[in-house]
């Protein structure tokens, strides 16, 4: 199968010489085409350039033609932090913060992570896949092509692995490509409340050797936060996961500062997300390390939390990535569309920026670089196109809009 997209208005991300992130000033940088072409060969990009320098077409066969004229092409978003499997929603708790209950109150009266732990023991694995697929459509529609998702609504070793299986089995049923993270650390169980020791021995010592056997996670992430795990907590799990080939990622400083960044910076995590109440110390840290910083603005604005000092840690040199926080409770949106959009009009970030976040950062995030995250030779042929607009600055502009007309997933046009 082979496809061409002729006449593209602008093809944006394009690299000759591909880079696993960008970080600093370079982040203003997007190179992009105006008047393009694309060439896919089954599920890889096999050359791009300008229209007056294209060579024609000598073999017809098995090839589809694109028109893109007056539209724009990128590679498809990686949304490196997302909590798409769960039972049920939480519409509730939305309405108890607009009445005043902070995230932390409707936590210790059940809600919040316990809430969703609760209601996911109750559903079967077909439930799970079923409605996970339904979002994973969603987003796939709004242009994202490689999602993260961890489990974290089970808090058991049985609804764990529950959580676990079903993400290895969307795997094998979605087209997108998926990396799943064992999230265990999510907070502590109603059952176990106050003997936060034994849940952590559970966790190391029956859990992650369960995983390992079914080779069911890429990644091990922990909730370092005030009434969840301590900084040193965080450690010694990452430390364990490491030993089972669980690449380490933090959930850090989204409710105070309590050093979840440091942790990660330690134990040497690919990620480190949330960031709301980072500082300089956080910064410091991160400058030389291998730990992308990413944001959540979907999270931040749902909860009205400070923003995470994007700017900041920009013009110190860090790269930061962007993703979705898609989960129930606190950041009911995988749109990536809107998150560029939030990190343009909230977080200073030029639209450059924002994208170079969402697409070669965030995939950076997810061990993806080699293969997504950009328009590159060699790369997974996953892109969009855009309907008609002006240039790629209209995408973050029009906020709440879905401009995205075509999708491209391993070389396949996908249909609704």
């Amino acid at each position: 199968m082979r496809i061409l997209i002729k006449n593209i208005r602008s093809l944006v991300q394009v690299e000759d010489i591909p880079q696993v992130k960008v970080q600093g000033s370079k982040m203003k940088e997007l190179n992009t085409i105006n008047d393009a072409w694309l060439a896919i060969e089954n599920d890889t990009i096999v050359g791009f350039g300008k229209m007056e320098e294209w060579e024609g077409i000598s073999d017809w066969s098995n090839l589809t033609i694109i028109d893109a004229s007056d539209k724009i092409v990128m590679p498809c978003y990686c949304d490196s932090h997302t909590h798409v499997v769960y039972a049920g929603s939480r519409e509730g708790e939305f309405v108890d913060r607009i009445n005043g209950l902070s995230y932390e109150q409707i936590f210790e009266r059940g809600g919040g992570i316990l809430n969703s732990a609760k209601r996911l023991a109750d559903a079967s694995e077909e439930e799970l896949i079923e409605s996970a697929l339904k979002r994973l459509n969603e987003i796939m529609w709004q242009g994202t092509g490689a999602v993260e998702i961890k489990s974290g609504y089970g808090l058991s070793t049985e609804t764990e692995l529950k959580m676990l299986r079903v993400i290895k089995k969307l795997k094998e049923r979605s087209p997108l490509t998926i990396k799943s993270t064992f999230l265990g650390a999510h907070a502590v169980p109603a059952n176990l409340k106050g003997d936060r020791k034994k849940y952590i021995d559970i966790i190391i010592n029956e859990m992650m050797p369960k995983i390992a056997e079914e080779k069911l996670a890429d990644y091990c992430d922990v909730f370092c936060e005030q009434n969840y795990f301590t900084k040193e907590e965080t450690i010694e799990i990452l430390s364990a996961a490491k030993k089972y080939n669980m690449i380490p990622k933090v959930h850090a400083e989204q409710l105070s500062n309590y050093g979840g960044v440091l942790a990660g910076v330690e134990v040497g995590a690919i990620s480190v997300d949330h960031l709301e109440f980072v500082g300089d110390k956080e910064i410091e840290a991160l400058k030389g390390s291998v730990t992308m910083p990413t944001i959540l603005p979907g999270a931040a604005f749902f909860l009205s939390l400070p923003l995470p000092p994007a700017r900041k840690m920009i013009d110190a040199g860090l790269a930061v990535a962007v993703a979705s926080d898609y989960n129930p409770g606190s950041s009911p949106s995988g749109n990536m569309n809107f998150m560029l959009s939030l990190c343009c009009v909230q977080y200073k970030m030029t639209p450059e920026e924002a994208i170079n976040a969402a697409t070669i950062n965030s995939a950076y995030a997810m061990n993806l670089s080699d293969t997504h995250g950009s328009i590159a030779i060699g790369k997974k042929a996953n892109v969009f196109i855009t309907q008609e607009i002006p240039n790629y600055s209209f995408i973050p502009y029009s906020f709440g809009s879905n401009l995205i007309e075509t999708v491209i997933i391993n070389g396949k046009v996908m249909s609704k």
